[in-house]
Formats: C-alpha cells, structure tokens, sequence
C-alpha cells in the first residue's frame, strides 16, 4: 500500500487503534517497560499465588450427580475419592508370607498419615476380603479420601506418590491407583519449545531474516508467559484441569505467531512501498491489526460458548484458552508496534542467502499459475476434493466417546502400572467401580437393597457385587459394583445405561427403594452423553456465527455460505483422522496410540471453537485481498488468481505454523492433547491446501460475478464492517492529523 499523492485532514479525526499503534510506536520504551513488568509479575504471582488444576465430572441434574449428593449428606466417610495401593510380590513370594503382610501392612499404615486419608481398607481386614487376587500374589488396600478429586490438590497426590516411590522394595512392587491423582504424576514434554523451534524455522524461510523472524517468535514468548500464569491463577477461581495450560500454551503460540506474522509482514510491504517506519506501523496495525482484532475475538466468543454447557472443567478450559488468545492479540498490537519502532528500517537485516528473493503476488508464482489451472476445469477439481473431504470425514461417524481411562498411560506412570495389576489380579473393571446409592423411603436401606443387589449381580456384564453398606445415619445404603470390562470401554457404558434404564426400575419397582449409579465412572459416563448430546447444537450456532460474521463482512450471500460449508468439511475431516487414529493402527501408532481408546466429547466441541475462530481469520485476509482485486478491476477470475498470489506465501507460512505447533503436542503423554493436536493440525492442513487452493478458486470460478451478489433489502440493513481498515488516503490523513497535533503540543512547550 503505497502514500497518497495529497494528504487531506480526516473529519472525524484518528481511530482509536490508529492512537494506539501512534503511541505504542513513540512511546515503545514505556511500551516495552510495562510488558517486561506484565511478565515478571504474572510469573511470581503465579508462582506464589498459583491454584491447583483438578476437575470433575459433575454433570448437573445427572443420576451420578445425585448419587454424589445423597453420599455427601448421609455418607459423608465414602463421599470422597479413593485411592488404590497396589501390591505385587516379587522373588516367589505371595501375600500370605509373613514378612510381605508385615510390610504391606506397615505401607498402608504410612499411607493412612497421609494428608485428607480419613480410613485405610486393608486387604486382610473383614472388609478388605475380595481385594486379594486368586494368586495370592496381587492385593490392594483402599485409602478413602474426604475429599473428591475437585478439592483434592495436587500436592497432596504429589505427597501419595512420592511416598509410593519411597515405599517400593525388593521383594514387593508397590503401585498408585485412583482418579484422584489426577495430572499429579504427568511428566511434561517441552511442546511449546519444540512448538517454537519449527516456527522459527518457517519464519526464517518465509521472512529470509533472522531480525523479522524473532519479533513473532519474541510477542509469542511474551504472551505465552503472561497468559500461563494467568491460566495459573484462575485455578483458584474456577475448576481448571490439569492439561489446560498445555490447551492454552497450543492455541497462544499458534494464534500469536500468525498474528504477528500478518502484521510483519503488511509492515515490510509499507516499508518496501515507502513509507517511512512510524506510517508502516499504522498502516500495518490499522489493516492486518485490525483483522487480527476481529480474529481473535471471533476465537473467544467460540470459546465463550462452551460456557452454555454449564460444565465446571469446560469454562475453566475455555477461559484459560481466552486468556491465552487475549494477551497475544494486546500484545500484537501494542508491544509489537512498539518492537517495531526499535526495529525500524532494519527489518530486513540479517538476511539469509536465497531465501524471500520474490515478492508475493508475482503472476510467475506457483499460486496463480495453479489457480488458473483449477479454474480452466473447475467441476473435476471441486468434485475430486469433496469426495475426499467426505472420505476423510467417513469414520467420525463411529466416534466412540467417553473418557480413557489409566490404561492409555505411558507404562513409566505408576497408575499405569497400578492399572494393568489390578487388571491382571482382579479385572478390568476393578480399575473403574460403579457406586450404587440407594435410599428406602424411611426403611431399613441394607435389607431392601439385597434382592436389588442380586439382580444387579446377574447381569453379565457385572464382576461382582459387594455386600450392602449401610451409610452412619441409616438412611443410605451403598453397593459398590464392578464391571468386567475397563471404565473406559463401550460395554461399562452401556452396562450403566441399562443398570439405570432397565435392570434398576425393574428391581426396584414397587418397593420404594430408589438408586442412584454414581462413581467416577459413572459421573464419566453422564459427563460424556451430556456434552455429545449438544455437540450437534453448538456446531449449528457456531456455523451459524460464522456465516452472519462473514455476511456482515463481505456484503455476500454466496461467500459466506461456501465458508461455512467449506469450514465444515474441514473440520469433518479433522474429525474423521482422529476417529481413525484413536483406532490404534498404523496411524494411531504414529501419534503414540497403540490401543483404541475413547474420545471425550468436549474435544470435538473445543475444536470446533478454536477452529472457527483460526478459519475466519484464513477467510477474512484471503477473501478480502480478492474482494480488493475484484473492486479494482471487475474480473472475478482475475481477483481470485491474483487474491491466491498475494496471499499465498503468508497464508502458506501460517498454516504450516499452526501444523507444527499443533503436531508439537502430539508427543504429549496425555492422550486428550495428542486427540486436540492431531485434529486441530488436520484441519488446518486442509483448510490451507485442499480449501484454499482448489475448492475456493474452483467454487469462486463457477459462481462467478454471483459470488458477490447481495439483495438490496439487505444490503440496506447490514451494517458496515471494515476489517481491513480504510484507503490508504484514509490511513495517511489520520497519521498527518496525529504528526500536526505533535507539532502543536510541541509548540505549546516552548
């Protein structure tokens, strides 16, 4: 965008975001100052004041929620998690030699001392009968906790896990078992530097300068740091789980260098244009900064969304991840422009040989010239990629939802190890029990439960049925249940669901007697359903969203229309890999999925959210180039070649950012962030490769000037909404009222 042949006074005087890049440019050191500030802060409040990540599947109104609710009232000694100690003999030996049961029974007194045990089931206690395992070489005892997993902290589960390392010995392994442990013993692999390392690779190929490189890998460093110890200091507030900082580090790293990256790079077309620095910088903030404003907060209000599904562990993922997109957009339009008036005409320096020699938007560009081969046979292109969007998308159909369990854990975690002991002693579902809570309209609960308990018994999914237990106050009984199968398997979520449809009201019909099916797998159970019942609904408004956002935008009914359908395919294929991978197999085993696991429902939904956000900011500065290439010169082919060309490398180095900042957290240990990271750089693959470069020119090719056909009526209601910004006439009058304005403040000092 080159100056203006004359410079005219603006009428309404300089934008509020011109002011803001003006002064975030003059004043850069206090700019600088008071985000080093930002930083340090944040970081020591966190470190000093920083909450602990937990979360629950309370699902509100759920029959597992009010299991949990009589257990607080009546049974307040088995309302809280418990936690397994798992024992495993060595050298021969079994449980019932007298110097393993004198050091088991010495183990699980050190565990009783712990903070929050109030009771210890030992495996040779009355109660604790069933806890040795036919071998006579696996037990357990039970620590009962008063707390749930939502008030256990983690440094407490630290506590039990350090002391199961100290209490291991030769001639017995000794292992953790239990829900509330939580993310205590996650190790974690540096996904953000390694996040950060590729980007700034790409970087450097795309910019061929190691200054231009750095200040988007410098913002995203900045933000990344701020927004983590908020996301900290939010767990004292809200119910954060424990992988949301790594949700939040994914989405700040990816969104924050791209952000930049368009911002740098309308910055060096200016300097190259000739515009001295301090206009480069307004022009660059009031165009592509103004567009990263509209993305970012079209990214948290699909975020804020998730806050309709009324879930404690949602809204504190979503906020975390709001946080995360908020201090990147700040920082990219107030540090940046800042970083840049340091930087100056210097942009360029330190340039690497053979790299960026080609301005973007060369007709001899492998974009155009692709372009124009996609639209001289537009049917078989647009056809061919449909085909296999939809082929992609075939196997999320058979999305199995629910939540993995412990056996999905590297085998260095010792709930891992816990878990297949368990498995192997005893049966899968003793990794996952079912509580039953029952009351008896003012009878005796224990003797009305027993023909309930034998039904309950004769299923042939269940293992086992414990004995009734009757709560202190008599007016609950508990029977605690154990499948056959895993928690996290297809056959415990149906044994719930016909426990609570069809075995229960038969059993209890006529009696009086009610249960409830709680636990922590039930509560996974009825968090799972909840959300997968309104993951259609809150697809349909996000869709919706997005096609009135881009209406609005591009004055078009068609453009907006193909976005969202295009925006869905992507994410369909998105969907349907993932589906694949957490199959096991061949793709599975790439991203460390060897055994099929289930997927949580609310990842689908928190992909939905983040994606429409990062595909309207694709759209936006895509088809608004060819929206400027269309107004200028009335070709629609032409624009939409020419639009390809221009954005081409930029759009290319964001995307391919995005992949590998998403695929960085594919080497996570916890299997949620592997699921989010495959599917979230899925989509943005083909958003930046098959929609972007063969479905837009194709469909834009057969539409034809219709593309940007808007009915009267409605044009007169729309309001207008310019992302890019104004004329480049527009944007030098503001910068000439803002330089006469200096001129006269300086005047009046002297």
């Amino acid at each position: 965008m080159g100056p203006s042949p004359t410079i005219s006074t603006s009428q309404s005087g300089p934008t509020l975001l011109v002011r803001l890049a003006d002064w975030s440019y003059r004043r850069r050191r206090r700019v600088l100052l008071l985000w080093v500030a930002l930083l340090i802060g944040t970081v020591v409040a966190a470190g000093a004041f920083g909450g602990d990540y937990h979360f629950t599947f309370t699902t509100p109104g759920s029959d597992s929620k009010k299991a949990q609710d009589l257990l607080d009232r009546s049974f307040r000694a088995r309302a809280g998690d418990d936690v397994d100690v798992v024992f495993q003999t060595r050298r021969g030996k079994t449980v019932d030699d007298p110097t393993v049961r004198a050091a088991m029974t010495d183990i699980l007194v050190q565990f009783g001392k712990q903070p929050h045990v109030s009771a210890v089931v030992s495996p040779f206690s009355s109660d604790g009968a069933r806890q040795i395992a036919s071998t006579r070489t696996i037990a357990y005892g039970t620590l009962r906790l008063d707390q749930t997993v939502s008030d256990y902290k983690a440094h407490d589960a630290k506590g039990l896990l350090a002391l199961g390392q100290k209490v291991d010995r030769p001639d017995l392994q000794v292992e953790l078992a239990g829900f509330a442990l939580g993310g205590a013993e996650v190790k974690q692999v540096s996904s953000e530097g390694i996040g950060l390392l590729v980007a700034a690779l790409i970087l450097l190929i795309s910019f061929g300068s190691l200054l231009a490189m750095g200040l988007p890998i410098l913002i995203a460093i900045v933000g990344l740091g701020v927004g983590l110890g908020l996301v900290t200091l939010l767990a004292n507030v809200l119910e954060v789980p424990d992988f949301a900082p790594q949700v939040a580090a994914m989405i700040g790293i990816g969104v924050g260098i791209d952000y930049v990256l368009f911002i740098v790079t309308r910055y060096r077309a200016a300097l190259h244009s000739g515009l001295e620095p301090r206009a480069a910088v307004i022009t660059a903030i009031t165009t592509s900064g103004r567009a990263v404003i509209f993305a970012g907060c079209t990214v948290i209000i699909s975020l804020l969304g998730l806050f309709v599904m009324n879930l404690g562990f949602l809204r504190g993922l979503a906020v975390g991840a709001v946080f995360a997109v908020l201090v990147v957009m700040l920082a990219s339009v107030t540090l940046l422009p800042a970083m840049l008036g340091f930087v100056g005409t210097k942009i360029d320096r330190l340039r690497v040989p053979f790299v960026n020699r080609r301005e973007s938007g060369d007709r001899r560009s492998l974009s155009y010239r692709w372009s124009r081969v996609v639209q001289r046979r537009p049917w078989p292109a647009a056809l061919v990629c449909l085909i296999a969007l939809i082929a992609l998308a075939a196997p999320a159909r058979h999305m199995h939802f629910g939540f993995p369990d412990s056996g999905n854990s590297p085998e260095s975690y010792t709930t891992r190890r816990a878990y297949d002991l368990l498995s192997r002693g005893f049966g899968p579902g003793f990794n996952g029990p079912l509580l039953l809570v029952a009351t008896a309209g003012g009878k005796d609960p224990v003797a009305a439960v027993a023909p309930i308990a034998a039904r309950v018994a004769a299923d042939p999914d269940v293992a086992f049925v414990s004995p009734p237990v009757p709560s202190p106050d008599g007016k609950v009984a508990l029977l605690v249940t154990y499948p056959k199968s895993s928690p996290q398997a297809q056959a415990t979520q149906d044994l719930v669901k016909r426990l609570r449809n069809d075995v229960l009201p038969q059993a209890v019909s006529g009696s009086g007697v009610t249960v409830f099916v709680g636990g922590s797998t039930g509560a996974s159970v009825d968090a799972t359903s909840y959300v997968a019942d309104r993951l259609g609904a809150f697809i349909g408004v996000v869709i919706v969203l997005s096609f009135l956002l881009l209406l609005v935008v591009f004055r078009s009914l068609l453009v907006p229309l193909k976005a969202a359908i295009m925006n869905l395919l992507s994410v369909g294929a998105a969907y349907g890999v993932v589906a694949t991978a957490v199959r096991g197999g061949w793709l599975g085993g790439l991203v460390g999925i060897h055994d099929p696991v289930p997927i949580p429902s609310f990842i689908p939904m928190m992909m939905f959210a983040i994606l429409f956000g990062l595909s309207m900011d694709y759209e936006v500065f895509l088809l608004s180039r060819i929206r400027e290439e269309y107004a200028r010169t009335g070709d629609n082919a032409t624009a939409v070649a020419d639009g390809l060309a221009h954005t081409a490398r930029v759009i290319t180095a964001a995307a391919a950012i995005m992949i590998s900042v998403f695929l960085a957290f594919v080497l996570s240990d916890q299997v949620f962030l592997k699921m989010m990271g495959l599917g979230l750089a899925t989509a943005i693959f083909v958003d930046a490769t098959i929609v972007r470069m063969v479905l837009v020119p194709a469909t834009m090719e057969l539409l034809g000037d219709a593309n940007w056909w808007l009915p009267e009526p409605l044009a007169r209601r729309l309001p207008h909404l310019n992302v890019e910004g104004g004329s480049a006439e527009a944007i030098e009058a503001e910068l000439e009222e803002l330089v006469q304005a200096d001129d006269a403040r300086r005047a009046g000092t002297h």
